[in-house]
């Protein structure tokens, strides 16, 4: 067997070269998709992989959630009300293969999907749709975005209509609308006190006219409580000739 140290080390050289290129690591976010002589191997999984070195290469695809955010884009609703609008959309690689394959650079292009749907979507909605309902718009554009990254292995998980800029007279509109409606609102609900209360004061009429002793009683809590506040003597006159006295008036 031959000891030469130079040849011990051209072997050592030659392991090197051939085990180091074929020892691949792939992180558990992770997949790896290998290509032989240019051609589609297969996927790998997390863990130590083997390949054959200088035959076979491995691509690394990230598989974690990504986020995007759209920038505002200028979009006139159905009503003919122009709005900027901005946007987030949470996508992430479900299919390492396809996702390299099919497509050069599946973030971009996710990207510019998520703007064209955006401004189609809120196109299609009116203004007062897009204030009150966006969970609903939410929705839309989370299942076209997801519907056209599919076939490029790519799932949109999420997709957040953040800010609505309205114009400045539209705003000024809005406040003054706004405004209006809550003093509707208070003079509807100082309306009805009032109704109410009406009600309930012709009710307690009703019942201490038919309960002349009640009468005489309230008559008489009524009196002290004048007293009280003005810290004054008042002599209490009996109901029964307040009452004989009005009828001497009248005849």
């Amino acid at each position: 067997m031959n000891s030469n140290p130079i040849y011990l080390i051209g072997i050592a050289v030659l392991v090197l070269l051939v085990l180091v290129p074929a020892v691949k690591i792939v992180w558990q976010y992770q997949r790896g998709v290998v290509f032989r002589f240019g051609r589609l191997v297969g996927e790998r999984g997390p863990g130590l992989n083997f390949i054959i070195p200088y035959v076979d290469r491995m691509i690394k695809v990230d598989m974690r959630v990504e986020t995007l955010v759209v920038q505002p884009q200028e979009v006139i609703t159905r009503d003919n009300v122009t709005v900027q609008v901005d946007a987030v959309v949470y996508f992430q690689p479900v299919n390492a293969t396809d996702t390299f394959i099919k497509v050069r650079n599946y973030a971009n292009a996710t990207s510019q999907i998520a703007q064209t749907t955006l401004r189609s979507v809120l196109g299609q909605s009116d203004l007062d749709e897009l204030l009150a309902h966006r969970d609903r718009i939410n929705a839309r554009l989370r299942d076209i975005i997801d519907s056209q990254t599919e076939p490029w292995g790519v799932k949109a998980n999420i997709v957040e209509v953040k800010d609505v800029l309205l114009p400045e007279a539209l705003q000024r509109v809005m406040s003054r609308q706004a405004e209006a409606e809550r003093e509707k609102r208070a003079k509807i609900i100082h309306a009805e006190g009032e109704q109410i209360a009406s009600e309930a004061l012709a009710q307690a009429g009703e019942r201490l006219a038919s309960a002349p002793a009640s009468l005489q009683l309230r008559y008489m809590q009524t009196l002290v409580e004048m007293a009280g506040e003005k810290n004054a003597t008042i002599l209490p006159i009996p109901l029964d000739l307040i009452r004989q006295f009005a009828s001497a008036l009248k005849s």
